[in-house]
C-alpha cells in the first residue's frame, strides 16, 4: 500500500518525506520490521518506542510514525502525530482494508466472566451454523485453529491484523474479550462492535488504575463510545443489573440497553434452578420466552455467565432452541472451575480465579458441593495490586476449612514476602497456622504455608480425602509460572495428576 493511501486514515499529522512509498507492513515492535515497513513508536509503561526507532531503521523502516522526533533520520520519511497510539490503530484499520466491517463484532468487558462467557457465545453461534472467532485470555481461535495469548486484548494492529485473517476465512462473527487496559489505552478504539456486554465489576488491577472510579471509568468507556444504529445494524448494551455497576453504567450507555440477573426485573433471568458436580440446570425468561437449559458447567457464578451469553445470542436474532443446544454443548472451559480427573478420584478444581470476589465466588460455588472439607490453595501475583493479597487471605479463610498459602507468579517480587502479606488476611480471621506434621488426619479449621508451589499442590493432594473439594486457584489455564525474569513450564492440572499418581 503507498504511504499516501495508508496515512488516509489519519486526520492530524505532519509528513517529512516521500508519499509515494511502497509500505509493506507496519508494527510497533522494532524487532518485527522488516524491509521496507512503517514503524509507529509509542509509549508503553515500562518502554518507550521512540528509543527504538534506530533499531527499527536498520531492520528496513523506510517511514517512522511518533509523537517527537529528537534528530534527523535521514532519507527516512517522518510522520509526526499528536497520538501514536491512536494513528497505530487508525492506519491498522487502513492497512487491513477495515475488517471489522466484515464480521459482526461481540465486546465483552468486566473484571470476571469474559473467558468462560466467550466460550458458550462460540459454542452457541457454532451451533446456529456461524464461523465464530475469538481473541481472548486464553488463546485466539477461529475454526480449530488456536494460539496462546499473551495479553487479554492485543494492540489495536493485532486486533485489525487477526480480524481480517478470521474473516478472510469465512468468519461471521468474532467475540473479544476487553480489558480496562485496553479500553484505558485506546487498542478497541475503532472496533465497531455491535453487542457489547458487562459481566461485572469487582477489584483487580489497581497496580495500573491507581483506584476504582479509575478502573471503572474505563470499564465504561466500551459503553459510552457504543453508537445506534451500525453498520452491522442495530447496537446493544447487555449488562449485569445485579452488580452494584450495572445501574450506573445501563446510564451512560449510547444505545439500546438489555439487562440480565437473576432479579425477575430483568429482562434476562433464571429460577427453577438446581446445581451438582455434574453442572447446572435452570429455566431462563426472556423477551422471547423461556427455555430450559442444561449445562456441564457448575455453579452460579456460571449461571450468570450464561445469562450474558444468552442476552447477547438473542440480540444477535438467535432462537431459544439454538441458544440451548449451544450451551448444552459445552463441557468445559480451560481452567474455569475446571474438573481434573485424577488417579485417586479426588475432587480438584482448578479455577483463575485472581481477585478476592472471583476467589469468593468460587468457593460459594463449592461450598454446597462439599461433603467433607474445602480445602483452598492460592497465591498472589507479583508486581501487581498488592492491596488485594490481604483481601484474598480474608477471602480464602473465611470460606475454606483449610487454606494453602502458596507462590502464584512472584515475578520480580520476594515470594517469602507476598506469602507474608497474604498471611496477614488469613491470621486476622482466626485461622490457626499448622505445621505440615499435623495434616493427616485434621479435623479443624487450619492454614498452611509452602511457598513452592508443586510441593504445595503435592501437600494439598496428599491431604484431601474423596469428601473433600481441593480448590487450586489463581493460574487457571496458565501453563507457565514466572519467578523473576524466567518463565518456567508450569501446569496446575499437569501437576494435579503427577501428584495423585505418585506413592
Amino acid at each position: 500500500m503507498k504511504l499516501d493511501q495508508l496515512l488516509k486514515g489519519l486526520s492530524d499529522y505532519d509528513l517529512d518525506g516521500h508519499a509515494e512509498l511502497e509500505i509493506k507492513g507496519l508494527d510497533y515492535d522494532s524487532r518485527r520490521i522488516r524491509a521496507w515497513d512503517l514503524f509507529v513508536a509509542i509509549r508503553g509503561n515500562s518502554q518507550d518506542g521512540h528509543d527504538y526507532i534506530n533499531d527499527a531503521i536498520r531492520n528496513g523502516a523506510v517511514a517512522l510514525v511518533a509523537e517527537e522526533f529528537g534528530k534527523s533520520y535521514g532519507e527516512v520519511s517522518k510522520i509526526l502525530v499528536p497520538d501514536s497510539r491512536e494513528a497505530l490503530s487508525k492506519l491498522a484499520v487502513q492497512f487491513y482494508k477495515n475488517p471489522c466491517h466484515e464480521v459482526q463484532l461481540i465486546g465483552i468487558t468486566g473484571t470476571n466472566g469474559k473467558t468462560t462467557t466467550s466460550y458458550i457465545i462460540e459454542s452457541i453461534l457454532t451451533a446456529a451454523g456461524a464461523r465464530p472467532g475469538v481473541i481472548g485470555t486464553i488463546n485466539t481461535r477461529f475454526q480449530g485453529k488456536t494460539h496462546p495469548s499473551p495479553v487479554t486484548t492485543p494492540e489495536s494492529l493485532d486486533i485489525m491484523r487477526l480480524i481480517r485473517e478470521m474473516a478472510d476465512g469465512g468468519a461471521t462473527h468474532v467475540v473479544l474479550e476487553v480489558s480496562s487496559h485496553a479500553l484505558d489505552q485506546g487498542r478497541t478504539r475503532d472496533c465497531p462492535f455491535r453487542v457489547a456486554l458487562f459481566t461485572n465489576f469487582t477489584r483487580d488491577h489497581l497496580d495500573y488504575h491507581n483506584t476504582m472510579e479509575e478502573y471503572f471509568n474505563a470499564k465504561s468507556l466500551l459503553f459510552r463510545k457504543l453508537r445506534r444504529g451500525g453498520r452491522n445494524g442495530k447496537t446493544v448494551a447487555v449488562i449485569n443489573m445485579d452488580d452494584p455497576k450495572g445501574e450506573e453504567l445501563a446510564s451512560v450507555s449510547n444505545t439500546e440497553v438489555v439487562t440480565y440477573g437473576l432479579d425477575r426485573r430483568w429482562d434476562f433471568n433464571a429460577d427453577s434452578i438446581s446445581t451438582d458436580k455434574t453442572g447446572l440446570k435452570a429455566r431462563i425468561t426472556t423477551p422471547a420466552g423461556q427455555v430450559e437449559i442444561i449445562s456441564s458447567l457448575i455453579g452460579r457464578i456460571n449461571l450468570y455467565n450464561i445469562l450474558a451469553a444468552t442476552a447477547v445470542s438473542q440480540s444477535l436474532g438467535l432462537n431459544l432452541d439454538i441458544i440451548a443446544e449451544g450451551i448444552k454443548r459445552l463441557k468445559t472451559v480451560p481452567g474455569r472451575l475446571e474438573l481434573v480427573e485424577n488417579r485417586k478420584r479426588l475432587t480438584v478444581i482448578v479455577d483463575y480465579a485472581h481477585t478476592p470476589d472471583a476467589l469468593q465466588k468460587a468457593q460459594e460455588t463449592l461450598r454446597p458441593l462439599t461433603e467433607g472439607r474445602l480445602i483452598t490453595l492460592f497465591g498472589c501475583g507479583g508486581d501487581r495490586d498488592r492491596g488485594k493479597r490481604y483481601e484474598m487471605g480474608v477471602c480464602a479463610a473465611k470460606n475454606s476449612d483449610i487454606v494453602i498459602i502458596t507462590s502464584d507468579n512472584p515475578r520480580s517480587e520476594d515470594p517469602e514476602s507476598i506469602v507474608r502479606q497474604i498471611e496477614e488476611g488469613v491470621r486476622d480471621s482466626d485461622l490457626i497456622r499448622a505445621e505440615w506434621s499435623a495434616t493427616v488426619g485434621i479435623d479443624g479449621r487450619a492454614y498452611f504455608i509452602e511457598v513452592d508451589r508443586q510441593r504445595a499442590i503435592e501437600k494439598a493432594i496428599s491431604m484431601a480425602d474423596k469428601k473433600d473439594i481441593v480448590l487450586i486457584a489463581g493460574k487457571g489455564h496458565e501453563d507457565y509460572q514466572i519467578i523473576g525474569r524466567e518463565k518456567r513450564a508450569f501446569d496446575d492440572r499437569k501437576e494435579v495428576v503427577r501428584a495423585a499418581g505418585m506413592n
